[in-house]
């Protein structure tokens, strides 16, 4: 329930930011335009609070359904129009002004990734060395030649000195003919260029959670050893005798060299009995543990209530941090921001021809879940939250969609060519397919919220 709540939370103040950022940018322009704004709203529906301010006593709101929010502008379209403030209605400017002040508010979604960028390169953002754990035989990795120890130093002609770095270079060179070119360093010290053929596989690939796996590598992560730190007060683990401290070395005459195959060990056990062999003040111990059972996703696993014990510097020589001065955190803050709007963009069109997982598409559900985890993480993670679902609020915005910002800047241009607006009637055909179309990209983004949580 904690989680629940921190994720509600957590999403709830990441939309008031981020609608907040859109709609001032539509707000100030406007305003700078000389165009009259009636209403500034964070949320839709019944106001839940209003405070007029400024000499136009514009309504500043925060509204009850707390899903995006808008600027209401006055325009002779929507009421009448006292014929002393015909000229600050906003059907009344010409179209490059229209135009403005529909830029306006993806323009400040992609400025403030930048700001957030800047703040978190200028505190610190920490990462994972690129360095690869296990390969798998006869996998893309294996046949390119890459081997278990091998630190990725560029990605193609990128550096990158982190996983994430790593992993958005990867999709970039995926994307575009699906040869991925890796500059290694392997534990010989000798730096080699090995290429992963992938051509034909980009939608496999970039499904969700899919791309190491379909190339065949994990990570680098540390064997931890299978030493118990805490047991649950009367669970399976303490009624059968382990201590805390206890390393656990065998479970049915089976070596056990790590925590993860503990764990793997015990979950396809359950409701059997095992003879677990631990090492204890450096002898052997042999105990019988009737191990429990859970429900995890519909699953019956097992579970006897232990808790790893980790060694706080297990992973002190991987751990890689990028931080930098005012002025460079501003180039790298532009520069990221950049790479991630390409990246987006490209992952869309991909997505329209099949070239890339539709299953990429997030609703609600799901950006909530990253907006607690995140936050729940600290503010530099928060911060790059925000960035990335910023930038993405700013594409989305400026797609040519009636009901959109690029929709009505499309009608600005057609405007501007022909002389004269877009007839009412087709502006409201227009509405009505923009409708249909958002109305069938939320419900597929929900069906791929819900297949992620009950697959």
């Amino acid at each position: 329930m904690d989680a629940f709540v921190t994720n509600i939370l957590s999403f709830i103040i990441a939309i008031a930011i981020l609608v907040a950022v859109h709609e001032w940018g539509h707000y100030i322009v406007a305003r700078i335009a000389g165009v009259k704004v009636l209403r500034f709203s964070i949320g839709f529906g019944r106001p839940l609070w209003i405070k007029k301010y400024g000499q136009d006593q514009t309504e500043f709101c925060i509204s009850a359904i707390p899903f995006g929010g808008y600027v209401k502008l006055l325009d002779e379209r929507d009421c009448a129009v006292s014929l002393d403030e015909q000229e600050r209605a906003f059907n009344r400017q010409s179209p490059p002004v229209k135009t403005a002040v529909l830029v306006a508010g993806p323009l400040l979604n992609f400025l403030f990734a930048i700001g957030a960028y800047w703040c978190m390169y200028m505190v610190g953002v920490p990462g994972l060395k690129p360095v690869i754990g296990a390969v798998e035989p006869a996998t893309i990795a294996a046949r390119a030649g890459v081997l278990a120890g091998d630190e990725i130093n560029a990605v193609g002609a990128r550096a990158v000195a982190t996983w994430e770095g790593a992993v958005l270079e990867i999709l970039g060179q995926l994307l575009d003919a699906g040869e991925i070119e890796l500059q290694v360093t392997g534990q010989d010290g000798g730096e080699r260029r090995v290429v992963m053929l992938a051509a034909g596989r980009e939608s496999e690939l970039t499904e969700p959670g899919q791309l190491f796996t379909g190339l065949g590598f994990s990570p680098w992560s540390p064997v931890v050893p299978a030493v118990i730190d805490k047991l649950t007060p009367g669970g399976p683990a303490e009624r059968g005798g382990l201590l805390a401290g206890d390393e656990v070395i065998a479970a049915d005459g089976e070596p056990i060299s790590s925590w993860t195959e503990w764990v793997e060990f015990i979950r396809v056990r359950p409701e059997q009995t095992m003879t677990v062999t631990v090492l204890r003040d450096g002898l052997e111990h042999q105990f019988e543990i009737h191990i429990g059972v859970a429900e995890e996703g519909g699953e019956s696993i097992g579970r006897i209530g232990t808790s790893v014990l980790i060694v706080d510097d297990l992973m002190a020589e991987m751990r890689a941090e990028q931080r930098y001065g005012v002025l460079a955190a501003l180039s790298v803050a532009i520069t990221k921001t950049w790479d991630m709007t390409t990246l987006t963009v490209r992952m869309l069109a991909s997505m329209v021809t099949g070239g890339v997982s539709i299953k990429n598409i997030s609703g609600p559900i799901n950006i909530a879940q990253f907006a607690g985890q995140s936050a729940s993480i600290g503010l530099v993670a928060f911060l790059s939250f925000l960035a990335i679902v910023s930038i993405s609020l700013g594409i989305l915005n400026l797609l040519p969609i009636p009901m959109l910002d690029g929709g009505q800047i499309a009608y600005q241009i057609v405007e501007a060519i022909k002389g004269s607006p877009i007839s009412e009637r087709m502006q409201i055909f227009g509405q009505q397919m923009g409708i249909l179309f958002l109305l069938l990209l939320m419900s597929f983004a929900f069906y791929n919220d819900l297949t992620r949580i009950f697959s």
